[in-house]
C-alpha cells in the first residue's frame, strides 16, 4: 500500500505540473486531498462491511438455494402429475377403443338381426302371395266350373225343349221318380 501512495504522489505531482501549464488537473497531494481520510473510510468499510456484506450474500445464497430446491420439487411434482395424466389419457384411449369395438359389434348384431327379420318378412310375403295366388286360382276355377255347368244346363235345356217329345218327357219323369223312390 505504501508503494501505491508513493506512485500516486509522484503521478499527482506530474499531473499538477501539467495542469498548471494547461489550467486543469488533479491534485494528488496527500494532505491536501484527504487521501488518508479516504483510505481510513475504505478500510473501515471493508473491515466492518465484510461481515455485513458477507451476511447479505450468505442470506441471498440460501434464498437462491431454497428457490432452486423449491423449483426442483415443483418440477418433480409436475413430472409426476404429467405421468399420471399420461396414464389417465392412455386409459381413456383404451376405454374409447373398447367402447368403439362394442359399438361396432352391437351394430353388426343389429344389422344381422335386421337382415334376418327382413328375410323372414320376405319369406312370409312370398308364402302369403303364394296362398293368395292359390286361393285366387281356386276361386277362378270354381267360378269357371259354375259357368261351365250353367252353360251346359242351358244348352241341355235348350236341346231338350227342341228335341224332347211328350213320350220322352214321360219316360224321363218316370225314371226320375223311380230313382227317387228306390233310394
Amino acid at each position: 500500500m505504501g508503494t501505491f501512495l508513493w506512485l500516486a504522489t509522484q503521478a499527482g505531482a506530474e499531473l499538477a505540473e501539467v495542469a498548471e501549464e494547461h489550467g486543469f488537473g488533479l491534485n494528488f497531494d496527500i494532505l491536501e486531498t484527504n487521501l488518508i481520510n479516504l483510505a481510513i473510510i475504505i478500510f473501515v468499510l471493508v473491515y466492518f462491511g465484510r461481515n455485513f456484506l458477507g451476511g447479505i450474500l450468505t442470506e441471498r445464497r440460501s434464498r437462491i438455494e431454497e428457490a432452486i430446491r423449491s423449483a426442483e420439487e415443483r418440477q418433480r411434482k409436475a413430472a409426476a402429475a404429467l405421468e399420471e395424466q399420461n396414464q389417465k389419457l392412455a386409459q381413456a384411449q383404451a376405454e374409447a377403443e373398447r367402447i368403439k369395438q362394442q359399438a361396432q359389434e352391437s351394430a353388426k348384431k343389429v344389422r344381422e338381426e335386421i337382415l334376418a327379420q327382413a328375410a323372414q318378412d320376405v319369406e312370409r310375403m312370398r308364402q302369403s302371395a303364394a296362398q293368395e295366388q292359390s286361393s285366387n286360382q281356386e276361386k277362378v276355377l270354381a267360378e269357371l266350373r259354375q259357368r261351365a255347368a250353367a252353360l251346359a244346363v242351358e244348352q241341355v235345356e235348350a236341346h231338350l225343349k227342341t228335341n224332347l217329345s211328350d213320350s220322352t218327357q214321360h219316360q224321363l219323369v218316370d225314371r226320375s221318380i223311380a230313382l227317387l223312390g228306390g233310394r
